[in-house]
C-alpha cells in the first residue's frame, strides 16, 4: 500500500539519513506528483566558516538533500540517489543560527539517471544558493545506514 504525502512526509522525518542532525534537517512539505520537497534547516555551530557564516560546503550538502529528496519521493520507491555531478552557484551568505529553507525539484526521473535542481532561501526568502545535479536512481539496500529519531 503506498503512503500519501503526509505519510511519506512523517516517515521520512522520522527515518533520517544520520547527516540530519549535522544539518538540523526537516522535511516541511511533499507533492509526489510533482516530484517537489520543501525542507528546513538549521546547521550546528560547527558547519560555521571563519566568518561565521555557514561553510559553503554544508550549503551544497543541504541541497543536495533537497534534490535527493525530491527525486526520493517523485520514485514512489525505496530508492538511494548517488550523486554524478552537481554544480551550485552562491549569492549570498548563509547566516548561522538561523533556519534555511530549501524547495528541491525533480525535473526528470529516468531509469539511469536524474536530473534535479533546489534552491536555499533564509527567513527572508532572499535566495542563497542554487544547486542543479544528476544522480543514479538505486535500489537502496536491506542495509541503509538510515537513524530512527523517534
Amino acid at each position: 500500500m503506498a503512503l500519501n504525502d503526509d505519510e511519506l512526509k512523517e516517515r521520512m522525518n522520522r527515518f533520517v539519513p544520520p547527516t540530519a542532525a549535522l544539518l538540523g534537517q526537516e522535511i516541511l512539505e511533499i507533492d509526489s506528483a510533482a516530484g517537489r520537497v520543501k525542507m528546513k534547516f538549521q546547521p550546528i555551530d560547527a558547519c560555521r566558516n571563519p566568518m561565521g557564516n555557514i561553510q559553503g560546503g554544508i550549503v551544497v550538502a543541504m541541497l543536495d538533500d533537497a534534490a535527493a529528496f525530491a527525486a526520493i519521493i517523485k520514485s514512489g520507491k525505496r530508492i538511494g540517489i548517488p550523486t554524478i555531478e552537481l554544480k551550485t552557484s552562491f549569492f549570498a551568505p548563509a547566516r548561522a543560527g538561523v533556519p534555511l529553507f530549501a524547495e528541491g525539484r525533480c525535473i526528470k526521473l529516468g531509469k539511469r539517471i536524474a536530473f534535479m535542481e533546489a534552491d536555499l532561501f533564509d527567513e527572508a526568502g532572499t535566495l542563497i544558493a542554487r544547486l542543479t545535479t544528476s544522480a543514479v536512481p538505486v535500489e537502496m539496500p536491506d542495509h541503509s545506514q538510515l537513524v530512527d529519531r523517534s
